[in-house]
């Protein structure tokens, strides 16, 4: 029967380390503790770097990668507890594994994206991965990646969405295959046109309810261009009747108006 802490490495180059670690969580706090403590850490260092390797162009520098897992590996050598029975390299796969997820997790997103989307796109690019190694030089499809990764063809494309979102672009990065035109140039603004539409459909029913007269005043007056006194001589009226009639429809109008939103 093997003792604690000599359980048999899931690599073959990992070093033996158990002795060290039983003596470490024999040790006082002091000096000694921590120059061991310092020695099983870079002992273990090349395993955590091989990990970093697995997490490379996501967005992060592998010398960045490499510090995240360094943090995860001295975490690691501080809560293992040889007691428990399991080799080192087994609670610290998980442990350093965990800590650069959690550090992508938490500072590669420049958006807000949902927990569960984040899991997505890790579901669907772990089954892609294997998808693509079993059917080499044939890319796989939404339907063969949802039934890898059981999931539905929805969320297998609200993760596909979400596989380059670590990142936002600026609206003033050029455009492929532009002469200088930014991202914001081709952005639109608010169109006044869709307020006018709306205006126009609330005063219609209002419209209706004016005489003839009033009715053809309005249009000769704000479709047609034309001024008071030319609308006068068109309808043998004076200048002064056609302003109070113009007076009063916009008075009509904008009570019903009023009304209507109250």
């Amino acid at each position: 029967m093997r003792t604690a802490g000599r359980t048999k490495h899931p690599h073959h180059d990992a070093p033996d380390t158990a002795e060290a670690f039983e003596r470490l969580a024999r040790l006082p706090e002091g000096e000694e503790r921590k120059a061991l403590r310092d020695e099983l850490v870079r002992a273990w260092l090349p395993m955590a770097e091989r990990i970093a390797v697995r997490f490379k162009g996501r967005g992060e520098s592998l010398e960045d990668l490499y510090q995240v897992a360094a943090l995860g590996l001295v975490k690691a050598v501080d809560h293992y507890d040889p007691a428990r029975g399991c080799a080192f390299e087994a609670y610290a796969v998980p442990t350093v594994t965990g800590e650069i997820k959690r550090h992508f997790r938490d500072h590669m997103w420049t958006l807000h994206v949902p927990r569960r989307v984040q899991d997505l796109r890790n579901r669907v690019r772990h089954s892609t991965k294997e998808l693509s190694q079993t059917t080499p030089g044939h890319a796989p499809t939404v339907k063969e990646i949802a039934r890898h990764a059981q999931l539905s063809e929805g969320e297998v494309r609200t993760g596909m969405e979400a596989l380059e979102c670590f990142s936002a672009l600026s609206l003033e990065a050029e455009m492929p295959g532009t002469d200088g035109y930014a991202l914001g140039d081709a952005i639109g603004g608010p169109d006044p046109g869709y307020d006018l539409v709306v205006d126009r459909v609330a005063v219609r029913p209002c419209l209706d309810k004016l005489p003839e007269r009033e009715r053809t005043i309005l249009y000769l007056r704000f479709f047609g261009g034309m001024t008071q006194s030319r609308i006068a001589q068109q309808l043998g009226i004076s200048q002064m009747h056609v302003s109070r009639l113009l007076s009063g429809c916009f008075a009509q109008l904008r009570e019903e108006l009023l009304a209507g939103v109250r």
